[in-house]
């Protein structure tokens, strides 16, 4: 019962304010993987220099582009609602993963840098070291999670059901990003030891 009625404010709430709710939607769970990644990071035995605080800017982006896939690949017919034209389907889900996954990453790996306080080089080779390996591991889970969304799951609920899978997402790159600031660190380390030694 209480999930019905948390599903119909939910409801509500985006059919008047879609761009506030995706925010607040999309940040809870954003808020929750980070979460997630703390613990297991932490139970792990690794350590985090800084809390990261995102910007949830995104989420409204993402209700815009799965509208624009819902009008550009349309999948149902007007004529026969319960036929589902797989072509579109599967074009609807190459765009996705061939436009907004590579962006989206980029993203991420970006304003981490940013957040981190990471130079221009520090990012640019965290770029060259994660972006590759994050960009074939997305290409390997997410086209089914979107097959699956942009199949059954209706357009008011895509962004938060791909935030729910999100989570597992985000402790997946919260990991990476953490290897990757221990290496840079590691370095930045021996090179000011090294130019101590070296400096009269």
């Amino acid at each position: 019962m209480a999930a019905l009625t948390i599903a119909r404010a939910y409801q509500h709430s985006f059919d008047t304010h879609p761009n506030s709710t995706l925010a607040v939607t999309g940040g809870c769970l954003n808020a929750l993987g980070d979460a997630v990644a703390q613990v297991v990071q932490n139970t792990w035995g690794r350590e985090e220099n800084e809390e990261y605080h995102r910007y949830d800017f995104v989420r409204p982006l993402m209700g815009r582009w799965n509208t624009f896939l819902e009008s550009r690949f349309p999948i149902r017919s007007l004529q026969n609602k319960n036929k589902v034209n797989l072509k579109a389907l599967w074009k609807r889900v190459a765009c996705d993963q061939l436009v907004m996954a590579p962006i989206g990453l980029g993203l991420f790996l970006g304003s981490m840098g940013v957040m981190e306080a990471r130079s221009p080089r520090q990012i640019g080779e965290r770029f060259k070291d994660l972006y590759r390996t994050a960009l074939l591991a997305n290409w390997r889970v997410w086209p089914v999670a979107q097959l699956f969304n942009f199949r059954y799951t209706p357009l008011p609920y895509r962004v938060p059901f791909s935030q729910a899978c999100g989570v597992f997402w985000t402790l997946y790159l919260s990991i990476l990003n953490a290897e990757e600031d221990k290496r840079q660190d590691r370095e930045l380390a021996i090179q000011k030891l090294i130019d101590s030694r070296t400096t009269p």
